[in-house]
């Protein structure tokens, strides 16, 4: 794309260009009529000069000699040192009422016949040169007096007048943009500077802008830079983070893999062996879920662009996920139990996001409930909000520990857990205008519910 000075530029010359032929065309126009108007009047004011000397009393002796006065000053009236290159442009001719012409210029034009409308005409000579011409006509006296003058005339003063007015315009125009290139160029230039300091700012500076002084046109740009720049910081901020969780966390399991590997490799008999192969498969299976666990709190980060999401049928999205569940429940000899309103129950979330929740949730219930235990699962739609609650039958919790169960990598009882789940649990409750609860219920056992928000 081209810059912004030169696009400017064009639209403004563009414009002034346009306004400026418009502007000529009208001059021309006008100045045709106007010239046309003063050439007619005088025309007519010479045609009406000229009656006035042919109405002078004379004898007819001393007329015939009034004539040929005339005629002889009007034949020498051809281009001289002091004439004019117009005179024989212009011309005159006087008929009687027989067509004999009385008086006329050398540069009167020839007519086949003598043209007899009165009034303005434009006419064509025997030499076909356009005439614009006048005639008076004298009834009392039986003369008609023709007075004209040479079409180019009139197109040679209005291409004088067009020439002299037109190239001081463009000349103006031309002058007129390059001032206009320089103040585009002044008016960019805060422009130019913020995108100088951008390019000199090292590679890895997430530090906000801080222009000053800065036009108010760009505050919203250094804003939205700022905003980009505070937002890449939250993503190198959670990216570092995860790593360091993962990091400290994988240490231990991998370390502990280790030593079932070598345990395995000295076993003795094959009832050790087959002990160390077991440790190592359970090694490997809570540090498969540690890693799932890991990759599921990197999904769930505050996301800094909020969508809209679909609605879902929040109850069979939970009965659905609560079905693949239910074989590996009874695996561990333990009994769900789903109570939820009849109708359904319509929300906005993902239902990803829910399926998440609800697997951590039951699964730290299952962790913790006796044999032959139950589970309940309950949904219940309130005026402002949905609850969401999962209930056991173990041992509940201490409320010394209430707080700490929600930190990253506690885990309290389990030696196969990886201390995310409830953590997981409350980024979604967040991430859903939300919040969880935990708390004891009689005669054992611990409700853990997760609250959303409808609006």
């Amino acid at each position: 794309m081209s810059s912004i000075r030169r696009r400017t530029l064009t639209l403004i010359i563009g414009l002034l260009l346009t306004g400026l032929l418009i502007l000529s065309l009208f001059n021309l126009h006008d100045s045709n009529h106007e010239i046309a108007e003063v050439y007619d009047a005088q025309l007519a004011q010479n045609a009406r000069l000229l009656l006035g000397v042919m109405h002078m009393p004379l004898a007819s002796k001393e007329r015939g000699e009034l004539y040929q006065a005339f005629n002889k000053a009007l034949g020498d009236a051809m281009p001289r040192v002091d004439g004019h290159p117009y005179e024989s442009k212009i011309a005159f001719q006087v008929w009687n009422n027989q067509g004999e012409v009385l008086v006329h210029t050398a540069s009167a034009p020839a007519f086949s016949t003598p043209p007899t409308a009165p009034g303005f005409s434009d006419v064509l000579d025997l030499n076909n040169r356009q005439w614009r011409a006048f005639i008076l006509e004298d009834s009392a006296n039986n003369l008609r007096i023709w007075v004209g003058e040479r079409g180019d005339v009139r197109s040679d003063l209005v291409e004088r007048i067009v020439r002299h007015t037109l190239w001081p315009n463009v000349l103006g125009s031309l002058i007129l943009a390059a001032m206009v290139w320089l103040a585009i160029g002044w008016g960019l230039k805060p422009l130019a500077n913020m995108a100088a300091i951008l390019r000199a700012r090292h590679s890895g500076s997430l530090e906000p802008l801080q222009l000053q002084p800065l036009p108010s046109e760009l505050e919203p740009m250094q804003a939205a830079l700022n905003r980009m720049l505070a937002q890449i910081q939250q993503v190198l901020g959670r990216e570092r983070r995860f790593i360091a969780d993962a990091a400290h966390e994988m240490r231990t399991p991998l370390a502990v893999l280790r030593v079932h590997a070598q345990n395995l490799l000295e076993a003795g008999t094959e009832q050790e062996r087959r002990e160390s192969l077991m440790h190592l498969i359970n090694g490997v299976d809570r540090t498969s879920r540690l890693v799932n666990q890991l990759l599921t709190m990197a999904r769930l980060e505050p996301q800094s662009v909020a969508k809209e999401l679909p609605s879902i049928d929040l109850l069979g999205t939970i009965r659905e996920s609560l079905v693949q569940m239910t074989p590996w429940l009874l695996n561990k000899g333990l009994e769900l139990v789903f109570e939820a309103d009849d109708e359904a129950c319509p929300a906005r979330v993902e239902a990803a996001t829910i399926n998440i929740a609800l697997n951590n949730l039951v699964t730290n219930a299952a962790n913790f409930s006796p044999e032959h235990g139950v589970i309940t699962v309950r949904l219940k739609r309130q005026a402002q909000h949905i609850e969401l609650s999962v209930e056991d039958q173990g041992p509940g919790i201490d409320e010394s520990q209430r707080e700490r169960l929600f930190e990253r990598f506690y885990s309290r009882g389990n030696d196969q857990g990886a201390g995310l789940g409830l953590t997981i649990v409350q980024a979604i409750a967040v991430r859903l205008g939300g919040q969880i609860r935990l708390e004891n219920i009689q005669p054992a056992g611990l409700r853990a519910t997760l609250e959303m928000s409808l609006t």
